[in-house]
């Protein structure tokens, strides 16, 4: 054998070299990628291999206390895209082939564009959802396509039977069936349950594979609320509520309706409203039209002021019906009587400040307690604030609850404003006595009114009754809770004796239902503002019925009525509507005097002389007797003025429903 040429040797060892460069660079290569990518490539290679199917878990349903559905979850489908399968292929060109045409199958089955299925696609992720909300026919189609990458899950979507039907109320969830507010945002957790997986190995057609790993996490559905709210109360709150807000041009109407022996909400109501199946979307057609041109933050301060619940997050002054709650403090603290008899002459000073009463030039005069609260006299308030004091008067305030929050089941609970303790003065007290100085929400003034109806009670109001599972088994149960003593049972029987001698005898009685004893409280006060008081009023009504033995607490709020402001006029012809409704509804039998049957029975009534009355007071009183209070002319302000005259004159009878002009000077 011959010996190997030079030129040979030199060709081996050059490919000898060229094979140990390229192992070498082999080498590195590979423990580039099992070291330095390794993680990376095995989450790359995980991700297009594991399929994770969100399984959503079926949000619980929202009951009244009849256990009539008021929101529930009905089912939907999702449309979902694996962006690594949707462009596959050698290459480039082969990817974006293969995407087009299955993007182009899918975008008539969606109605969508397929700018938007790339847009969205193209989202780095393992899997991206494109549409929800498919009914079953389209997403029956979809699956009979057999589109590579394309999967269809069924889903739960939020519906409300009864459209906007207390929206304030229930709330709404986000497009991912979060509470975004009211109930459904306090009791999410509870409602929305936990979301199921099925977890599954597949290949690069998805199907999965022999040896892969499969696991299936079931879903748990959440709870069921049953609430204290009945749909039939509710109703009928909406009801009269739209004929307030049309019949005084008010911005705003709110109401809340509970028991004051247990503090549950019976009903809550607030306009204008708004559809929780579309949350982002104004109700009124007029609003739509111009909401469309707002910014992005123009719009995110009319969404929370849509869904702002007042009766639970807003202030306001609660004006003559706080006298209420002074009156109480007086009689618990002995500090007053109900014969009282106190003089009015038409002011008090209080230090340098002069507080007159609406009957300026006119004084009451003597007067009793009980015809003080009656005729809404402010001087006799105030010496019934200075008899109990600064320091008993703040102790009751926080004994009624005034300076804490009532801890109500429902999000966003707003504070009272109080005059600050530390700053106290005697001028503040005198005015807080008679409701001015002095801001609280509806849900704190309310709750502290059902200690009247219970007995002397406070109690801690809430709107659901019992947390229930799919099967109807009761997890949890909310029991009726007292906070704490405010008041004694004498106090309570007297104080009810007082609200319904203001709804018997005086400026209540447009709120009076024939058969039945309601009690309450007219109150108007105008808006604070900057430097002082601004020409808008809340406009209110306060009560309570039958008041042997209460069953409905009621308060309903009118933001800024136009025209005549007075709440004889503007929220206690609402409030005697819903408690006419309601007290028929819970059974509550009627129960006629000799002389309400005579008065029925001979259809007609004998006017009372009104002249020297407030307006306010002469148009509840007629309300009182079946009869039309017409003001003349129309009152420009809030002001309460004297009644001068009227028409018919005292003495004559009149047809019940006939209407009586009333003048002023």
């Amino acid at each position: 054998m011959g010996s190997v040429s030079i030129k040979t040797k030199k060709r081996l060892l050059a490919v000898f070299i060229i094979l140990a460069i390229l192992v070498t660079a082999l080498a590195f290569r590979t423990g580039w990628l099992q070291v330095v990518r390794g993680e990376e490539l095995k989450t790359r290679a995980m991700g297009q291999q594991t399929r994770d199917v969100p399984i959503e878990a079926k949000r619980g349903t929202i009951y009244d206390i009849n256990m009539e559905e008021l929101a529930v979850s009905a089912r939907s489908f999702s449309c979902w895209v694996r962006p690594s399968l949707l462009w596959r292929g050698k290459d480039d060109v082969e990817k974006e082939v293969n995407a087009i045409k299955t993007m182009e199958k899918l975008s008539p089955l969606l109605d969508m564009s397929m700018e938007d299925i790339r847009e969205l696609a193209y989202k780095d992720k393992v899997i991206v959802r494109i549409a929800k909300y498919l009914d079953k026919e389209t997403a029956d189609a979809i699956k009979e396509s057999s589109l590579y990458g394309v999967e269809i899950t069924e889903e739960s979507r939020r519906y409300y039977p009864m459209g906007a039907f207390a929206s304030q109320l229930l709330g709404s969830v986000t497009d991912d069936n979060v509470g975004l507010s009211g109930l459904e945002a306090y009791y999410d957790s509870y409602l929305s349950g936990i979301r199921g997986r099925w977890i599954k190995n597949v290949d690069a057609e998805g199907n999965g594979l022999s040896f892969g790993v499969e696991r299936y996490y079931e879903e748990q559905d959440g709870l069921d609320l049953v609430l204290s709210v009945d749909s039939v109360i509710q109703h009928y709150v909406e009801k009269s509520m739209e004929e307030v807000l049309v019949q005084t041009k008010a911005d705003r109407v709110w109401c809340l309706v509970m028991d004051p022996e247990t503090a549950e909400v019976m009903a809550m109501a607030a306009l204008p409203e708004f559809d929780p199946n579309f949350p982002r979307e104004p109700v009124d057609e007029d609003i739509k039209g111009t909401f469309a041109t707002l910014t992005e933050e123009e719009k995110m301060a009319y969404w929370n002021r849509m869904w702002r619940n007042p009766l639970i997050s807003d202030t306001y002054e609660p004006g003559s019906t706080f006298k209420l709650i002074t009156t109480a403090i007086g009689l618990e603290e002995r500090v007053t009587y109900l014969d009282d008899v106190f003089v009015c002459t038409g002011s008090i000073k209080v230090y340098d400040t002069v507080l007159r009463c609406w009957r300026y030039y006119q004084p009451h005069g003597r007067q009793t307690l009980v015809e003080a609260v009656g005729n809404s006299c402010n001087p006799v308030l105030v010496q019934v604030g200075q008899r109990i004091g600064e320091d008993r008067y703040y102790t009751y305030l926080d004994l009624f609850g005034f300076n804490e929050k009532t801890k109500i089941d429902y999000p966003g609970e707003g504070m009272s404003i109080l005059q600050s303790r530390e700053y106290k003065n005697p001028v503040g007290l005198a005015t807080m006595a008679y409701g001015q100085g002095i801001a609280v929400t509806p849900i704190q003034i309310l709750t502290a009114f059902c200690a009247i109806g219970n007995g002397g009670y406070l109690m801690e109001p809430h709107i659901v009754k019992s947390l229930q599972d799919k099967d109807g088994n009761t997890v949890l149960d909310v029991e009726p809770k007292i906070v704490r003593r405010v008041l004694s049972k004498q106090t309570a029987d007297e104080m009810r004796y007082i609200m319904e001698s203001v709804v018997k005898e005086g400026g209540g009685g447009t709120a009076k239902v024939e058969g039945y004893r309601v009690g309450g409280k007219t109150g108007t006060a105008q808006k604070a503002m900057a430097g002082g008081y601004s020409n808008e009023t809340y406009s209110s009504f306060i009560g309570m019925a039958p008041m042997n033995d209460p069953k409905v607490a009621i308060l309903l709020v009118v933001d800024n009525p136009k025209g005549v402001k007075f709440g004889s006029v503007t929220a206690a012809p609402g409030v005697q509507k819903i408690l006419a409704e309601t007290l028929r509804y819970l059974n509550v039998k009627p129960e006629f005097s000799q002389e309400e049957l005579a008065q029925l029975k001979r259809g007609t009534v004998t006017l009372p002389s009104l002249t020297g009355q407030s307006l306010e007071n002469a148009i509840g009183i007629l309300g009182g007797m079946s009869l039309k209070g017409i003001v003349s002319p129309e009152p420009l302000d809030s002001e309460d003025l004297m009644v001068t005259d009227q028409y018919p004159k005292a003495g004559e009878s009149v047809k019940s429903g006939s209407q009586v002009y009333l003048y002023w000077k």
